[in-house]
């Protein structure tokens, strides 16, 4: 299904094309924006005054943070399309802070659990062992699990006169045409696959009769809420501080849970904007995870429920073929401009249930694969498969409520029902685990420099009469650590020092060398894949990376903001 990619992330298309694409992103995304505080505040008794500035206000987030996505400043943002839309895992945790205090309860906890995110932005190196792209793999994999019953619902969701023939022609009608065209179609008319099977299906619907268009004709064409009938309740008590820090934790948690998805779908989106595969950056997952902060930290000042990144964007990127950041930028402008038009808004968001059904259902099933090979990608051995089906089944036994469902109530037995969340939390647990109970590395650091090399190689030395290791491991160690500080040393200005720590550690089979340093290299993994690609080529720059190659087992290359981890795997 998915579309060869026509435009990479730094290539803009026409502008009409980009629009429309934009459009496309939009449709898919906005339900979710104005639905979900549109539930959380109506579960929550709260005022519909409130309502009309909750779902204005998010659509203005949300814009600014796509918009921000898709355009970096600083550390913030990721450069690639990731929709930020409102999260539906913080509905539990949202409605128990507005009937505990209101709105400015609610806004206080985001505001301060947005600074979990940020901390973690600047600082995601030190999760590195534990939030992998296999763990990212399978929360992808299990949003959906989570959603899909939602779609499921949307199938059915008509006057009962339409469920024996209206509804289910209309699903089949928008899935033919949207896979149909998907796999038949070439070019242009690919990309425009999934708006053709909406529109197709929402003529079939009108026709048939259960397309409403009665909130369209309702709702103004521009405006804005009206805040003079607001009012928000600033008094904080000793009830208010003590609810406060009950609630604390919990959203916290949720907080958490949400940045492990954006990490999941920050890793995906570069794979499928790209042409030539490449090792994730991880300065880009470090830029997601901030703008996600920026934008709870909005959701904070402004009282409303927080934003997460919408992993549709990966599945509709794959689906239409185009990754270029000027779409990015074009959705956020359309979010802002939505804020201000109710008219679209009720276009949008009454667009026909079975429609957005069958569009989910293709939508998902593509998001599905993604986290699929996100797994596959990062290497399937028997740990890292075993921490990948025993997360992916405990999260499908408490999505459905298999696992002991009346052992958790309340809140706590809200958030536990979400597959996601268990998921997500069990493989997190169980690569901590992986982790903690591995033997201990051995580490030593010294200057970047020619002199290194001795120092490093004698401490290599003690370190393989430690383990007792044959002669020709011992030499394939220390040849691999040789080449390696050769290719670091090139990279190395002639003026500059630089420390340099590595440590040894010791896996079944395997003997793994991690170097660390703060150095901005080209990543050395792509130009050792690259050397796979093309074999017959010889560059002399290149030898060093060819008897790496030829003598590790894995090299794996992880570039953040502040420092470089370098991992050279020899077999043993």
């Amino acid at each position: 299904m998915s579309s060869p990619l026509r435009y990479e992330v730094n290539e803009n298309p026409p502008t009409p094309l980009a629009f429309g694409l934009a459009l496309q992103f939009t449709i898919i995304a906005i339900a979710g924006i104005v639905v979900t505080p549109a539930i959380v505040i109506q579960a929550a008794g709260e005022s519909a005054s409130y309502l009309e500035y909750a779902v204005f206000a998010s659509l203005v987030v949300c814009g600014i943070c796509t918009f921000l996505q898709a355009r970096p400043v600083w550390r913030i943002g990721s450069g690639y399309i990731l929709l930020m839309g409102t999260s539906g895992a913080f509905i539990a945790v949202s409605i128990a802070a507005l009937e505990a205090g209101g709105a400015v309860m609610l806004g206080a906890l985001v505001l301060v659990s947005s600074f979990v995110q940020f901390a973690f932005a600047f600082k995601l190196s030190w999760l590195r062992k534990v939030i992998t792209p296999a763990v990212g793999g399978v929360v992808i994999m299990l949003i959906p699990v989570t959603v899909m019953p939602i779609a499921f619902d949307f199938f059915g969701n008509v006057q009962e006169e339409h469920l024996a023939f209206g509804a289910p022609f209309v699903v089949f009608l928008t899935v033919l045409i949207g896979v149909g065209l998907g796999i038949l179609a070439k070019g242009m008319l690919r990309l425009w696959t999934p708006v053709i099977g909406i529109v197709i299906g929402t003529i079939a619907a009108a026709i048939l009769g259960i397309y409403d268009s009665t909130p369209v004709q309702n709702a103004a064409w521009i405006g804005i809420p009206k805040f003079s009938e607001m009012s928000f309740d600033f008094s904080l008590n000793s009830s208010f501080y003590g609810s406060f820090f009950t609630l604390l934790p919990s959203f916290i948690f949720v907080t958490v849970i949400g940045m492990v998805e954006t990490i999941g779908d920050s890793i995906a989106i570069q794979r499928v904007s790209q042409r030539k595969p490449k090792s994730p950056d991880y300065r880009v997952v470090q830029g997601a995870v901030g703008a996600d902060g920026f934008g709870n930290l909005l959701s904070g000042c402004l009282a409303i429920v927080p934003n997460t990144t919408y992993s549709s964007s990966i599945s509709v990127t794959e689906l239409t073929g185009v990754a270029s950041r000027r779409v990015g930028m074009f959705i956020g402008g359309i979010f802002l401009i939505a804020a201000f038009l109710p008219k679209l808004q009720a276009i949008i968001v009454s667009l026909p249930p079975p429609v957005v059904g069958a569009y989910l259902l293709i939508v998902l099933g593509l998001l599905f694969v993604v986290g699929l090979q996100m797994v596959a990608r990062s290497g399937l051995d028997y740990r890292t498969g075993l921490i990948v089906g025993i997360s992916m089944w405990v999260g499908i036994g408490f999505q459905y409520q298999f696992i002991f469902p009346g052992l958790f109530t309340g809140m706590w037995g809200d958030l536990l029902q979400n597959g996601m969340t268990v998921g997500g939390l069990t493989a997190i647990f169980l690569m901590l685990l992986w982790r903690v109970t591995s033997s201990r590395r051995i580490k030593t650091q010294c200057d970047l420099r020619p002199e290194a090399i001795q120092e490093l190689q004698s401490f290599l030395d003690q370190v393989c009469t430690r383990w007792k290791l044959s002669d020709e491991i011992r030499s394939n160690i220390e040849l691999a650590n040789e080449e390696t500080l050769h290719i670091l040393q090139q990279s190395r200005p002639d003026d500059e020092q630089r420390k340099l720590s590595i440590s040894v550690h010791k896996e079944l089979n395997l003997i793994e060398l991690e170097y660390v340093l703060a150095l901005d290299l080209e990543n050395i993994e792509d130009r050792v894949a690259m050397l796979q690609e093309s074999p017959g080529e010889f560059n002399e720059d290149d030898y060093s990376l060819r008897i790496l190659r030829h003598i590790s087992a894995h090299v794996k290359h992880e570039k953040y903001f502040d420092v470089d981890f370098l991992s050279v795997k020899v077999k043993c």
